[in-house]
């Protein structure tokens, strides 16, 4: 596996591109944490993401609803200041593109990954957490006075179908 410097590195650099690229917004990167579950209540957008291969996860975008609209503004050439379907579709495509560059960086060490389709949830007083007992590694970063988190939590799939000589599915351990 990756240390986690470089999985922080990757997050960070593919967050950065995009938002550079596809916003025109600069961000800041704060420094980096790791936990085992959401801590508390929050309000925004989350958008999630899974990720399988030999390494199997989850990663996810969460944003306030401000943030929500600004990344919206800039990515759609509009004005936003409510949450709709614009919105949540311009988030989901946001992660989209960052997950999609953290996966192409960490691919030469972890082997091949798939994406799932994003999906987001957004809303008032809510918490959001894994069913495991992984921890997750948390990178938050600033724009202007909003902020934003990028969240990753890979661990190894211990069991990948594998195909027979008949061609059936067989389940096995690694």
């Amino acid at each position: 596996m990756m240390n986690d410097h470089a999985l922080i590195k990757a997050l960070q650099e593919a967050t950065a591109d995009v938002f550079s690229t596809m916003l025109g917004l600069h961000v800041i990167c704060g420094e980096a944490y790791s936990e085992s579950n959401a801590r508390g209540q929050c309000d925004g957008i989350i958008a999630v993401i899974g990720l399988a291969g030999d390494w199997i996860g989850t990663a996810s975008l969460y944003c306030s609803a401000a943030m929500g609209c600004l990344i919206s503004s800039h990515m759609l050439a509009g004005e936003f200041a409510e949450i709709d379907e614009e919105v949540l579709d311009a988030i989901a495509e946001i992660a989209n593109m960052i997950v999609g560059g953290f996966k192409t960086s960490v691919e030469r060490h972890l082997g091949p990954l798939g994406l799932s389709i994003p999906t987001v949830i957004y809303g008032l007083s809510f918490s959001a957490r894994s069913a495991g007992k992984e921890r997750w590694i948390v990178v938050p970063f600033s724009c202007g006075d909003e902020t934003l988190k990028v969240k990753v939590c890979l661990t190894r799939n211990r069991r990948l179908p594998r195909l027979d000589s008949l061609g059936s599915v067989r389940m096995t351990h690694r």
